[in-house]
C-alpha cells in the first residue's frame, strides 16, 4: 500500500563561471557569473529535482539526467522540473509544498523570488504560497563565502491523490 504523504530533500552546488548566464528558479538573474554545468546549472530546480525524487525513491537527477548525455548539454532546468514532476504524477502523488534554502553571497535574490514562485508553481500546478523560497549567505566562510559559487537546499512534501 502506497503511503499518503512522503518527504524528500535535495541538494545541489555548482561554481561560478564566466561567461555564462545566471539562472537561479527558471530565472535569468543579472550577475557578472553564471553557474558552471553540463545543463543552465539552475541549482535551486536542480536540488528540488531531487526532493521529489528522493520523496519517491526514483534516484537523482543524475540517474534521469546524466551529465553525460548530449541531449541534456545547456538544456533549460525548467524543462528537467516538468520531467521530473510528471514522474511523481506518474506514481499518483501531487506536490503539497516545498521549502528551497539558497546559499550565495552574491547576488541578492529576494527581489526575484516572486518570479521564481511563479515559475516553479507553473510547472507543478500549485498556488505560489506552496513554493517556499528563502536565502542566506554563508557570512564569508567556504567556497560559497568566497563567492566560488551558490548552493541550494530543497524540501518537498508529497501527498497520494
Amino acid at each position: 500500500m502506497k503511503q499518503q504523504l512522503r518527504i524528500g530533500n535535495g541538494f545541489d552546488i555548482h561554481p561560478f563561471e564566466e561567461g555564462r548566464k545566471l539562472f537561479l528558479g527558471g530565472v535569468e538573474i543579472p550577475h557578472n557569473k553564471g553557474l558552471e554545468g553540463h545543463s543552465d546549472a539552475d541549482v535551486i530546480l536542480h536540488a528540488l529535482c531531487d526532493s521529489l525524487l528522493g520523496a519517491l525513491a526514483l534516484g537523482d537527477i543524475g540517474k534521469h539526467f546524466p551529465n553525460t548525455d548530449m541531449q541534456y548539454k545547456g538544456i533549460d532546468s525548467k524543462v528537467l522540473l516538468a520531467h521530473t514532476y510528471k514522474l511523481v504524477r506518474a506514481e499518483g502523488y501531487t506536490l503539497c509544498n516545498a521549502d528551497i534554502m539558497v546559499l550565495a553571497e552574491a547576488p541578492k535574490i529576494m527581489k526575484y523570488v516572486p518570479e521564481m514562485q511563479s515559475v516553479i508553481a507553473g510547472i507543478l500546478e500549485v498556488e505560489t504560497s506552496q513554493i517556499s523560497i528563502k536565502a542566506t549567505t554563508t557570512e564569508k566562510l567556504g567556497s560559497i563565502g568566497r563567492e566560488e559559487g551558490i548552493a541550494a537546499y530543497s524540501v518537498c512534501l508529497l501527498q497520494l491523490q
